[in-house]
């Protein structure tokens, strides 16, 4: 007979064990399966170990710098196999906490591949097919293949690297994030494919570290969902620290050789060119993995490879939810989270439950320089046919940020220029994925500009560069 729960979470990665988490919380009886390893990739692939490795270039980048802070520090080099293990160690505690938080919840895992028999209805196998990176180990006590009943079940399986016809990943020299985040040796030059948040990132890492880096990006500008003026001190930024950046252009072939890679890069006007480079990293985003979980045969609306759901995680069918990057954009771990509590608090009936407005979802990429956006950008804004007011602040005006050696930034803000709503902030700079926030909590609370005037920033600290961002919009700012 069927093992009956109330909720079966389908994926462990950051939305999937935060529903499960919050199921056992609300007194709901609940399982959640994986097949590859707990914490699923945001943390064992992505969103963590990536910083790690972005916090040794920081390091890094400040020891070449030491003098500029009158620091000595003359003979500095970097172990790649102690980066990388640092890294991956992070990703193994991340992995341990999530199977600790189970525990703890009382939460129970099966471990293998789940396909939906019927909406309330699951039945688990034995992985099949070989999983690209090495599976994590197995919870102890874990349930194993059989059927499993459940009043509701959520989809939270994640996505997984886009992969181009023809330039497909090999593991050695066309990598996807997974080879890019453990080379075997450290490449002397890269070509990156796509110049989102991934492929900024390693682009900046790389660079730190002392590789030739070139960024192709297919669309006219950088950073293409970022708003253009940032996405513009970003690219003079990059190009400041010797990466190449072209634009309107795209690999149209990638040839390997005995030493590595050559590229062919095909502008949309002007020569065609061909880049040679030890190895390429494919950073075209990401895809759904909404194949082979039997959504088909159960009638589930499912469009461009994701699963479509409203803003409460609900699918077209009953008791089938879908949370996470599984369902679409944003593909941002804290936005599967955070469905991950909506959804699990509409499946339990509790009031008063809040749908996920998309617009309020912040967007950050840790890269040198950080960025970090909340909103709508100034062409949307504009756009939507709203009557604006913006604001801008540079670092150069901000004492901490001069004294930290960050002088190089900027904070732009958008109002409403009737209401005084704030539509939208963008950042770049030392520390704004930290800053991004108190935007975040200002339009959650649907606060005006009077509201962010009348508020007290700490001095000396970069967040005096937001309210003065603010001021700025209504003609008053006070140090620059």
């Amino acid at each position: 007979m069927a093992d009956q729960y109330d909720l079966i979470v389908i994926g462990a990665g950051p939305g999937g064990y935060v529903a499960a988490i919050r199921a056992a919380q609300l007194g709901l009886k609940t399982a959640i399966v994986e097949r590859e390893h707990m914490a699923g990739i945001c943390s064992n692939w992505g969103c963590i170990p990536t910083k790690a490795l972005l916090r040794t270039a920081e390091v890094y980048g400040h020891m070449a710098h030491a003098k500029d802070y009158g620091l000595m520090a003359e003979q500095f080099g970097f172990d790649l196999d102690a980066i990388v293990k640092r890294s991956r160690g992070i990703a193994a505690q991340m992995n341990n906490g999530v199977q600790f938080l189970m525990k703890k919840n009382k939460v129970d895992i099966i471990w293998g591949e789940a396909v939906l028999t019927s909406p309330t209805e699951i039945k688990v196998a034995p992985t099949k097919k070989a999983i690209v990176q090495p599976q994590g180990p197995i919870p102890k006590n874990a349930l194993g293949e059989g059927t499993y009943k459940a009043k509701n079940i959520i989809i939270a399986t994640g996505a997984r690297p886009r992969v181009l016809p023809g330039i497909e990943p090999d593991g050695e020299k066309i990598w996807t994030y997974f080879e890019a985040m453990k080379p075997a040796k450290f490449p002397k030059s890269l070509v990156i494919m796509g110049s989102g948040a991934i492929g900024m990132e390693f682009a900046s890492f790389y660079r730190s570290l002392g590789a030739e880096v070139t960024v192709v990006e297919l669309l006219p500008t950088i950073l293409p969902v970022e708003d253009a003026e940032i996405a513009a001190h970003v690219k003079k930024r990059f190009e400041k620290r010797g990466i190449k950046i072209i634009t309107d252009a795209k690999v149209s072939k990638v040839e390997k050789t005995k030493d590595g890679i050559v590229a062919h890069i095909e502008p949309k006007t002007g020569e065609k060119s061909q880049i040679a480079a030890d190895a390429l990293i494919s950073a075209v985003g990401v895809q759904c993995n909404s194949e082979n979980l039997g959504l088909e045969a159960l009638g589930v609306k499912i469009d461009r490879g994701a699963i479509s759901i409203d803003h409460y995680g609900r699918t077209n069918v009953p008791s089938i939810w879908a949370i996470g990057d599984v369902a679409g954009p944003p593909m941002l771990a804290h936005k599967a989270e955070h469905e991950a509590v909506i959804t699990v608090e509409t499946i339990a009936g509790l009031k008063g439950v809040h749908g996920l407005n998309k617009l309020q979802v912040p967007g950050c990429t840790y890269c040198e320089p950080q960025i970090a956006s909340v909103g709508l950008t100034e062409a949307k804004a504009k756009e939507a046919g709203r009557e604006i007011k913006v604001g801008r602040f540079p670092f150069v005006g901000n004492g901490k940020a001069i004294a930290l050696g960050e002088p190089e930034g900027l904070v732009k803000t958008i109002f409403d220029a009737k209401t005084g709503e704030l539509l939208g902030a963008h950042m770049v700079g030392a520390e704004v994925t930290e800053l991004i926030q108190g935007f975040v909590v200002a339009m959650g609370l649907e606060t005006t500009e009077e509201d962010l005037m009348h508020t007290i920033f700490p001095h000396p600290t970069l967040s005096e560069t937001m309210k003065e961002s603010v001021l700025d919009a209504y003609g008053r700012a006070l140090n620059i």
